[in-house]
């Protein structure tokens, strides 16, 4: 009976594993993530081109002598439809393409795609007469901004890789009076340089101590009594 006891007794006491308290599962939001990194960069977007529309339709009312609260809000719903729109369009079409492989012709492409679906929504907003010349307009427009940014990022000195690869195509320039050189032509460059810096002070040596032999001569001339 003691036996049986002692074994319920251990049975009963809770295991080590037991005690260690239990991992809560993090809570999944209403969006997953990957929704949420598209939709929120988009709505930002959507917000800034909403308040330069807003301002934009005000200063309109107030030249037009009309309303500028009604201006303001129709130009700002319809800016911010358009940005929010082009935005998430774009990223969109390039997470499906790869961001990390993009290069900028489909960077182009990708904002000439969503240039044209903000065009359409656009259009759909002031009337379906809208919609193709909506995304015909738009999409040029996005197409030629994209391009131009991708010019202007080819020749941005700011850049790293484009610095760097400047730097590289003026120097390889027959025309550049500035030459690259290695690690081995800079040694040897240093060295005759050191060597002629040695040569130079040497004769700077010998011309002090020309001098001080002159400046000793001339003073037993002077002394001669000494």
């Amino acid at each position: 009976m003691a036996e049986k006891d002692t074994d319920e007794s251990t049975n009963s006491q809770p295991r080590p594993q037991d005690q260690q308290p239990r991992q809560r599962r993090p809570r999944r939001g209403l969006l997953p993530p990957e929704l949420i990194e598209v939709v929120v960069p988009s709505l930002k977007v959507g917000a800034f081109t909403g308040a330069t529309g807003v301002f934009f339709g005000v200063t309109a009312g107030i030249i037009r002598d009309a309303s500028p609260a009604l201006f303001g809000i129709a130009s700002g719903f319809q800016c911010f439809t358009l940005g929010s729109t082009y935005w998430l369009s774009r990223s969109l079409t390039l997470r499906t393409w790869g961001s990390e492989e993009l290069t900028n012709s489909d960077k182009t492409k990708a904002s000439t795609l969503a240039g044209a679906t903000a065009g359409m929504v656009g259009g759909l907003i002031r009337g379906p007469r809208n919609i193709i010349p909506g995304a015909i307009v738009w999409s040029i427009v996005c197409g030629s901004g994209q391009a131009a940014v991708n010019a202007f990022q080819a020749t941005d000195p700011s850049s790293p890789d484009q610095e760097t690869q400047g730097k590289k195509g003026i120097l390889s320039s027959r025309w550049s009076p500035l030459k690259k050189l290695t690690d081995d032509e800079y040694r040897h460059v240093m060295s005759e340089k050191m060597l002629r810096l040695d040569a130079e002070i040497a004769l700077v040596d010998e011309k002090i101590a020309e001098l001080r032999v002159r400046a000793a001569d001339e003073e037993q001339g002077r002394n001669p009594e000494a």
